[in-house]
C-alpha cells in the first residue's frame, strides 16, 4: 500500500481525495456503487483521466470554489490560471471576483464557443470586446485567446500563448459548468507536450480535495477545479431536454424583428422580450436556432402566456414549465444613440439597432442575470 493510500479515509478517493458518493454523476467523487469495492477506490472522474486520459465534468457553488481558490493568493507569482468562459453566455459565465483571490497570479482569459458567431463576425473587435468587459469586471488579464473547443479552432495559439505566459507555474483551469472547460483540459493532457517536450502530462492524478492534479515532468501540475454552479444562469434552471434546445450546437443565425412600440417577442416560454416605447426601429435576436420566436401585441402578451405557455409558447413544455421559477420583470432603458444589447444569461442577447433610444421589458425567471451591455456583434 502506498503512502497516498494510507492517508486516504476509505470514504474519499484515492486520486483526488473528494469524498466518494453513488448518486450524483456531476458531482465530485461520484463512483458506480459496483466500483467501491476496487483497491484503491478511485471516482470516476480520476478513473477516466488515469485510464482515458479524460477529465470529466464536476460542479461546486461559487462559495465552496472560491474558499478553494484562496489558496493561489496565498502564494505570489506561483501559478498560471486559466479562466474559461462562454461566448455566448459571456457575463453568466465569468467569474465575479476572481481577482480578489488569484493576488499576483497571472491570468489568462480563454473564451470559448467562437464557432457560434456568424463567419462575417470581426474577431478582433470580439477580442477588443472581450479586454473591455473583463476589465469593467474588474478582472486583469496578460491575454485572451478566443478558441472553438468543439470545433478545435485556436487551440495552437492558446498553446503558443500559454507557454509563453506560464514561465514554470502551476497550471490552474477555472471556469462555470457548460463552458467546455473539461474538453480544454482533455486537449491540455493530450496536446500539451506539443509546446514543450519538457512538459508532457502523466497519467496519474494528484491528491488535494475537490482537485485533480495532473503532473508535469517538469514538477508541476495542471489543475483541473471543478465547475461553478451559477443558478443566475438559465441553462443551470432548465431541464437536460430544453437545454439541447436553448444551447446552440452551430452558427447562430440572427433573427431581425422591425417592431413598434407596443409589441412583444416571446422566446418559447422561457423569456419575454416588450418593446414598451420609443420609434420603430429593428431588433436582432441571437439566440438558438432551435428556440422559436413568436411575436404579438404587448396588450395580448398576458393572455397569450396564460393560455398558450407548454403549448404554441414551447420550450419548456406544459410537463416542466412550473419547475421554472416564476418570471420577473426586467425594465430596461436604452439611451438615444447607444449601440446595445439586451443580454439574458443562458438564452442569448438582443441587438438594440436603432439610435433613438428605447423603453424595454424583459420577463425572465426569477434570478436570472439580465443586463445591458455593449454591442458584441
Amino acid at each position: 500500500m502506498t503512502e497516498q493510500q494510507e492517508r486516504t479515509p476509505v470514504n474519499s478517493c484515492a486520486g483526488c481525495g473528494a469524498a466518494l458518493q453513488t448518486e450524483a454523476p456531476d458531482r465530485p467523487g461520484y463512483i458506480p456503487a459496483k466500483a467501491l469495492e476496487r483497491e484503491p477506490a478511485i471516482c470516476q472522474r480520476c478513473f477516466r483521466i488515469r485510464n482515458y486520459n479524460d477529465a470529466a465534468s464536476v460542479a461546486i457553488d461559487q462559495d465552496d470554489f472560491l474558499r478553494m481558490l484562496s489558496r493561489i493568493g496565498s502564494s505570489a507569482d506561483s501559478s498560471f490560471i486559466i479562466h474559461i468562459v462562454d461566448l455566448f453566455d459571456f457575463e453568466g459565465s465569468l467569474i465575479s471576483g476572481l481577482q480578489r483571490f488569484v493576488g499576483n497570479n497571472p491570468v489568462m482569459l480563454v473564451v470559448n464557443k467562437v464557432d457560434l458567431l456568424p463567419k462575417v463576425t470581426n474577431f478582433n473587435r470580439v477580442t477588443n470586446w472581450v479586454q473591455k468587459q473583463a476589465k469593467e469586471q474588474g478582472l486583469k488579464v496578460v491575454d485572451i485567446a478566443l478558441v472553438s473547443a468543439r470545433k478545435n479552432q485556436g487551440f495552437e495559439r492558446l498553446l503558443a500563448k500559454i507557454g509563453e505566459h506560464r514561465r514554470g507555474r502551476d497550471i490552474y483551469v477555472v471556469g462555470a459548468t457548460n463552458v467546455g472547460k473539461s474538453t480544454l483540459i482533455n486537449r491540455l493532457i493530450r496536446d500539451y507536450s506539443d509546446l514543450d517536450r519538457e512538459l508532457t502530462t502523466s497519467r496519474y492524478p494528484g491528491t488535494t480535495l475537490d482537485l485533480v492534479h495532473i503532473p508535469l515532468d517538469d514538477g508541476k501540475y495542471i489543475i483541473d477545479t471543478p465547475g461553478i454552479v451559477y443558478p443566475s444562469r438559465l441553462s443551470e434552471l432548465v431541464t437536460r431536454q430544453d437545454l439541447g434546445v436553448i444551447m446552440p450546437d452551430r452558427p447562430l443565425k440572427p433573427s431581425v424583428y422591425q417592431l413598434n412600440a407596443g409589441q412583444t417577442l416571446f422566446f418559447g416560454a422561457m423569456a419575454r422580450f416588450d418593446f414598451v416605447q420609443g420609434e420603430r426601429q429593428s431588433f436582432t435576436c441571437y439566440l438558438s436556432n432551435a428556440l422559436g420566436i413568436h411575436r404579438t401585441k404587448l396588450e395580448k402578451a398576458d393572455e397569450l402566456y396564460a393560455e398558450h405557455r407548454g403549448g404554441l409558447l414551447a420550450p419548456p413544455s406544459r410537463k416542466h414549465a412550473d419547475e421554472l421559477p416564476p418570471w420577473t420583470k426586467h425594465d430596461i432603458r436604452v439611451p438615444r444613440g447607444a449601440r446595445c444589447d439586451v443580454f439574458v444569461s443562458g438564452l442569448g442577447w438582443i441587438k438594440v439597432n436603432g439610435d433613438s433610444g428605447a423603453l424595454l421589458s424583459v420577463h425572465a425567471p426569477k434570478g436570472v442575470k439580465v443586463l445591458l451591455r455593449d454591442s458584441l456583434i
